[in-house]
């Protein structure tokens, strides 16, 4: 007799790519997220690398650009920050192992927890810089909608962009949008940047299919895009 087996087949979703930017008012914001983000003595500040230990306390290496004093001897004196370890300064740059009790920090405690939902990925650096929080992740639709439906309520989250993953997060065309890598890539096929010039805005509009002045939006960003993230200083950006 023929013996049936039952096979369970997972179901297969897209992968979902998000840039998002959280801000919090400066009079409601933890301490912790202060000093990173609205201290004048830290021009920016990005979260590298974070593992948690067994007892649930996590270890963060943060690069600081600015003032390496100041950052450490405010940090350990906010509640949930346990150490702060410096290394040396190289060209205005100072890497930093912080060790923070997330349930203490209600803003870490928030990353935690969205990081924590099922098909999230919650991907560095997390950038810190003029009073706002810039982060990314990968994953399928619904535990990114339940992460933001979960965020705390002084925070207030604005999603920048969000689409397909095409992969090679740390490729600065994978920062660029479908339409953008196509006006680049229209350009470059067209000779738009070759010397002397082979092709105008106007050229690079009519093979997209668009108005010029869009063309030209389109080639700004994504030529923005690129040329911060070959200048960076800290590495890979979002």
């Amino acid at each position: 007799m023929d013996v049936g087996f039952i096979t369970a087949v997972a179901e297969i979703r897209l992968m979902k790519y998000i840039r998002a930017t959280v801000q919090v008012d400066s009079e409601e914001a933890p301490t912790f997220f202060n000093l990173l983000a609205n201290s004048p003595k830290i021009e920016e500040a990005r979260v590298l690398d974070v593992n948690t230990t067994l007892e649930g306390i996590d270890n963060y290496l943060f690069a600081i650009m600015g003032d390496p004093t100041t950052f450490a001897a405010e940090a350990t004196d906010t509640p949930g920050v346990a150490s702060v370890d410096l290394s040396e300064t190289r060209n205005r740059i100072t890497y930093a192992v912080v060790v923070v009790d997330s349930l203490e920090t209600p803003m870490y405690d928030a990353i935690q927890r969205a990081s924590s939902q099922g098909g999230l990925v919650i991907r560095t650096p997390l950038i810190y810089r003029d009073g706002k929080l810039y982060g990314r992740g990968v994953g399928n639709p619904e535990p990114l909608q339940q992460a933001l439906e979960d965020t705390p309520d002084p925070l207030d989250v604005q999603i920048d962009e969000i689409g397909r993953f095409r992969g090679g997060l740390d490729d600065p065309v994978s920062t660029l949008s479908d339409r953008q890598q196509e006006a680049l890539e229209t350009a470059q096929k067209l000779g738009y940047y070759d010397q002397p010039r082979g092709a105008t805005h106007e050229d690079v509009a009519k093979e997209l299919g668009c108005a010029p002045v869009t063309a030209s939006d389109h080639l700004q960003k994504a030529e923005g895009k690129v040329v911060n993230a070959v200048l960076d200083k800290f590495g890979p950006s979002i």
